[in-house]
């Protein structure tokens, strides 16, 4: 399963920055990431682990706002894309090829393990939740964006909260409806959940 997913996401690299929320290429839709991940993150600098970064485009848009960040993804072909997006930035980001569900990382390394569209396509979702738990120092929080989408997949607020709680001692959602964030206008359930152990 693990070389159908990191095959087809291989497969989805060169086109994956056409869509607006992934590629963030018009300000607007950036603008409201950036400031929608400023306000729920610690100061910078902090250090922030990016699973499952794709091309690497959150993990830029933080280190272009003073983060110390980690990127990683299981396509070989979306850490070569973010490298070259990160070098073309001017920012200093470290990209490894892996297992977003087995992140090769120490324990206690993260102030921040944020996660964008990442567990609902997880086979274990609360073992994964689990270990992206013990990757954060004391104080750390879990952010992931999350939704259940018109298509059928996805993972609904309800369960990821519900998820989260055997995890952490607070979670809280926003959800995600404003279409800036998504450029174009949504029907379905988007949101975002932080978590902190």
């Amino acid at each position: 399963m693990t070389a159908e997913m990191r095959d087809y996401w291989n497969a989805f690299a060169p086109t994956f920055d056409e869509e607006p929320d992934h590629g963030l290429l018009d300000p607007l839709v950036r603008r409201a990431w950036r400031d929608l991940l400023l306000g729920v993150l610690p100061a910078g600098p902090a250090d922030v682990l990016d699973l499952g970064c794709g091309t690497g485009t959150l993990s830029v848009l933080l280190a272009e706002a003073g983060y110390r960040v980690s990127g990683v993804d299981l396509a070989e072909r979306m850490v070569e894309t973010a490298k070259v997006k990160a070098a073309a930035a001017g920012v200093d980001v470290a990209f490894d090829q892996g297992d977003a569900a087995q992140p090769p990382h120490q324990p206690h390394s993260f102030d921040v393990v944020l996660t964008r569209h990442v567990l609902w396509a997880l086979s274990d979702r609360a073992g994964a939740l689990e270990r992206w738990v013990q990757l954060l120092r004391p104080g750390g929080q879990l952010v992931l964006v999350e939704g259940r989408w018109e298509t059928g997949g996805g993972i609904a607020a309800e369960e990821c909260e519900a998820l989260l709680r055997t995890q952490c001692r607070s979670v809280r959602l926003q959800y995600l409806d404003d279409p800036t964030f998504w450029g174009r206008e949504i029907s379905d359930q988007r949101y975002l959940a932080i978590g902190r152990p």
